[in-house]
């Protein structure tokens, strides 16, 4: 195919996000090669342009796992079916999820072996063995892995057979302490999504039946997407002594009495990059925050035939300068128009782009585009690199600040089962309501109208009068919502 018949194909206009959400995410995860599906259904490749985005959040979230004293190891890809067996609730969460391996080498196995859904299986029979004394205590690990969970319905980055994720597992000396690293986890997944993904989300506490097969609590952080459904963000679980007694993880304490440890364990994944996209993203494809942008700037020569010589070399130094004041950027040196040049950086989500021609080096000068906003201003050459930084800093803020608006104006409270049916109606984001804590009423509430309890912010507003479907006292208010 002739490189004009590439590009042609690469900027073909994609589904507006008001005609089709579902199908317009899929359009930009395409065309922007953020992914692309493989032959394995339900799984997909990660394309160099989304992994870098990835590796970005990655980079934020480690750097901020490590600062609260976890390390990083590795634990293996395959459980024996005996070890996932030993805890009860557990498997019965993830048994329709679960991947098998028969047969290795040619031979049937004598026992099978799991694909890991998740890990704390085989991590607990690890802490089994290295914890002897209080004195191990806390063990706190984490891990970067891919985990398979055999999906029905599956989305590029949102739901995926295999993904990719952190996975935190510690073990402590008292449930004071496991609780304290299970709350400490939620503010810092909270911190890590506002502050570089620029995604607000509500941090609470999970239902009973929405929490994780066999924790005693789950806290997540929920986001809202630009069609007005949830996404869970992050999940931070109080394992209490459920898998410390299947795995028989226990310690001398400090008065010789011997116990079992208090256990958490965290997750995160690629869905986030999702989130990114559904939150930000708009008729022109991705809108990227600059703090996970892997171009927070891009250079558009702009010229007639000669511009090779006459801006080129200008824009080389530009190039060269901001990469040294520690900007990621790049520079198009392609032989293509310059109005095909901005639709495909659009589509990228390239925070600042960059036009330099002629006139404008004449003037000692270039023109700045924001992708957020798309306004256009004039900056003088000298200085730019902290011009273009301070800018990065307000698209950052500006991409938070109006998410945050997007769904405040989309949250609502509902007294009444009418009000909440009817609020519930279509997709309309976070709709607060009192409930009694009833499973029989959250799960009737599912069934009428598919929207599910999503949490109970953590300090939230106490609770007033009766349960929005049966009428009976309400014991908190929940954030209900249609998810993925």
């Amino acid at each position: 195919m002739a490189n004009q018949d590439k590009a042609d194909t690469f900027v073909t206009e994609i589904t507006p996000r008001s005609q089709d959400f579902s199908r317009w995410y899929l359009d930009v995860v395409r065309r922007a090669e953020l992914a692309d599906y493989s032959p394995v259904k339900g799984c997909m490749v990660i394309r160099p342009y989304g992994y870098a985005i990835w590796e970005l959040i990655q980079q934020a979230l480690d750097r901020r796992i490590k600062e609260t004293g976890h390390v990083n190891a590795y634990f293996p890809l395959f459980i024996p079916e005996s070890l996932l067996n030993k805890e009860a609730e557990h498997v019965e969460g993830f048994a329709p999820q679960v991947a098998y391996v028969t047969h290795g080498g040619g031979e049937e196995l004598e026992e099978k072996l799991i694909v890991r859904p998740t890990s704390e299986a085989i991590i607990g029979t690890m802490y089994a063995k290295w914890v002897q004394s209080w004195r191990d205590l806390p063990i706190l690990i984490n891990q970067w892995a891919n985990v398979v969970r055999w999906e029905k319905v599956t989305r590029p980055f949102l739901r995926t057979t295999e993904f990719l994720w952190q996975e935190g597992h510690t073990a402590h000396e008292t449930e004071t302490e496991a609780e304290a690293e299970t709350l400490k986890i939620l503010d810092l997944y909270k911190d890590t999504v506002e502050t570089e993904m620029a995604v607000p989300v509500v941090q609470g506490i999970k239902s009973e039946s929405e929490k994780f097969a066999g924790a005693l609590r789950t806290y997540s952080i929920e986001a809202l997407m630009g069609d007005g459904r949830a996404l869970q963000a992050g999940t931070s679980h109080n394992l209490g002594q459920n898998f410390a007694k299947a795995f028989d993880i226990t310690f001398q304490a400090r008065d010789k009495s011997v116990q079992h440890v208090w256990g958490t364990s965290w997750g995160m994944t690629t869905r986030l990059v999702g989130a990114v996209i559904m939150v930000h993203g708009d008729d022109s494809g991705l809108v990227l925050p600059p703090r996970i942008a892997p171009y927070q700037v891009v250079i558009v020569p702009i010229g007639r035939d000669n511009w090779r010589e006459a801006v080129l070399p200008r824009a080389r130094e530009i190039q060269r300068e901001l990469a040294a004041a520690g900007i990621r950027v790049t520079l198009d040196e392609r032989d293509e128009r310059p109005g095909w040049k901005f639709s495909e950086w659009e589509l990228r989500g390239v925070p600042l782009r960059v036009e330099i021609g002629p006139k404008d080096i004449e003037k000692s000068a270039v023109l700045v585009a924001r992708r957020d906003t798309r306004d256009k201003r004039s900056l003088p050459m000298e200085g730019l690199a902290l011009r273009l930084r301070d800018l990065l800093e307000d698209v950052q803020r500006s991409l938070l600040e109006r998410a945050r608006q997007f769904r405040d104006e989309h949250t609502q409270r509902a007294e009444t089962y009418e009000a909440f049916k009817q609020a519930m109606d279509g997709r309309p984001g976070f709709v607060i309501a009192p409930w009694c804590g009833s499973a029989d009423c959250e799960a009737r509430i599912k069934a009428e109208t598919q929207a599910t309890i999503r949490n109970m912010p953590i300090g939230g507003r106490a609770p007033a009068g009766r349960c929005v479907r049966c009428d009976n006292p309400a014991k908190t208010e929940a954030w209900f919502a249609k998810a993925y």
